[in-house]
């Protein structure tokens, strides 16, 4: 099944970037695989998947040595400053950058390191209150105060209860947002993460170039299974 719905959603991908006149493989897909035991990862792997997205950095630190090398891991939830340090040793990329302080540790612990990842700022672009990341005004001062090349573009979560109207004002104001900050601070801002499984095809149609899908992919979540 995994296998299937794979194919099923780079089909659903393709489709969409078609739609919007967008170059083929111009949006990657990230396999939110949180809550899922390892075995399932490898399944999509085999089946060629090779971006697995996690929530947790100790769910991210238990399947990165059990998993192949080659596997590019995005740390997509919300990142607290005592775990910064593991996220940097396992994450490839970080979504999840949702203020100044969080974005100068990372870059320091980065350095010290000698790692790389690519990092995205966290934007809570519809304003809701239980959502993470930072206000829309304080994108261009945080990339200002800190214009770390690690920095590459920009991720928002949309409400799981917006219309699809809704969906494309909140997407095209995070790719607006984006386009505005790189001319402010002259950064290669190229990356925006944007879209799950109920939405993506609408991040595309509004310049999405990551989605991160996970039920449709891996099917329904048990977060009582503590996996």
């Amino acid at each position: 099944m995994i296998a299937e719905n794979l194919k099923s959603v780079g089909e659903r991908i393709e489709n969409a970037l078609l739609k919007a006149g967008r170059k083929a493989g111009s949006c990657r897909l990230v396999a939110v695989s949180k809550t899922f035991p390892a075995s399932c990862v490898q399944e999509a792997y085999d089946a060629g998947q090779r971006l697995f997205g996690e929530n947790r950095v100790q769910e991210l630190q238990g399947k990165v040595p059990e998993l192949p090398g080659d596997i590019e891991w995005h740390l997509i939830g919300h990142l607290q400053q005592n775990k910064v340090r593991h996220a940097v040793e396992n994450a490839a990329w970080i979504h999840s950058i949702d203020t100044l302080p969080l974005l100068k540790r990372v870059v320091g612990i980065a350095a010290e390191l000698g790692r790389s990842p690519k990092l995205l700022l966290e934007v809570n672009v519809s304003g809701e209150e239980s959502k993470f990341g930072m206000n829309p005004d304080d994108v261009i001062p945080v990339l200002t105060e800190c214009a770390s090349p690690l920095c590459c573009g920009l991720m928002t979560v949309a409400p799981f209860d917006a219309t699809p109207d809704e969906l494309h004002r909140i997407f095209a104001r995070l790719r607006e947002l984006k386009e505005q900050a790189s001319a402010a601070t002259g950064m290669a801002l190229t990356e925006l993460s944007m879209g799950m499984s109920g939405d993506f095809e609408i991040a595309i149609a509004e310049g999405a170039t990551l989605v991160r899908v996970g039920s449709a992919i891996f099917g329904h979540r048990d977060y009582g299974t503590g996996q």
